[in-house]
């Protein structure tokens, strides 16, 4: 009798054994909870067409020189205000941008230096300035800095008290600025633009029997409201 029961005890810690072995083998049960997606910002795009308004101030330089001697340079100054149109493409965090503007400029200087200004001033003076410039930005999300470059092409008017000559020139030029997102479709910015349009010409019939080459240069800080499209 002892033996069959220390037999049966014997094969039930077997069977024990093997039963705790199997539940240590099985998978631990899943939480299967819900969980919620991280929040995901939406970045801004500033992929699109724009349309816009510009305006700021001009200062720089302007000298006359001829057979019969040169002015030096002389400062130039004044308002600049007109209209902006431009694509960007954003790829990543870059943007690459093609924008357009035609500005009305007061930007002008005088000297009395030189001897043919005829007893009186020789004076410098753009009336118009346009530009057609490439853009490479890097988006920080709603808050993008530039840089910038391409064609200019504006003015030159040359006046001395005997008359005066106006040509128009191409030149180039090359800055840079920032520009940030502020309402919906809107854009704000402010940009640095230094400007060369080489050297237009004072005939001779209007400084004093010899033609005069006659430089302008100048330098453009500029506000901006864009809408985009």
């Amino acid at each position: 009798m002892k033996r069959v029961i220390l037999a049966g005890m014997t094969a039930l810690a077997a069977v024990t054994m093997v039963a705790a072995a199997n539940a240590a083998d099985l998978p631990r049960r899943q939480n299967t909870m819900p969980v919620k997606a991280p929040y995901a910002p939406a970045y801004y795009n500033w992929t699109g067409f724009y349309l816009g308004i510009n305006g700021g101030y001009g200062f720089g330089e302007s000298n006359w020189s001829s057979a019969l001697g040169s002015t030096g340079d002389f400062d130039t100054n004044g308002a600049v205000v007109g209209g902006t149109l431009g694509y960007n493409w954003q790829v990543g965090h870059a943007v690459f941008g093609l924008e357009g503007d035609l500005d009305w400029s007061d930007i002008k200087g005088s000297t009395s230096t030189a001897a043919f200004c005829a007893g009186g001033n020789c004076e410098t003076r753009n009336n118009w300035l346009g530009t057609a410039r490439g853009r490479i930005g890097y988006a920080f999300d709603r808050f993008m800095p530039y840089v910038t470059g391409g064609l200019a092409v504006g003015d030159i008017k040359a006046t001395t008290p005997v008359g005066s000559t106006t040509e128009t020139n191409a030149g180039w030029t090359a800055g840079g600025g920032v520009e940030a997102a502020i309402a919906g479709p809107w854009t704000a910015k402010v940009e640095y633009l230094y400007t060369d349009l080489g050297k237009g010409t004072c005939d001779a019939a209007n400084c004093g029997g010899a033609s005069a080459d006659v430089g302008f240069r100048t330098n453009i800080v500029r506000g901006g409201i864009n809408y985009r499209f």
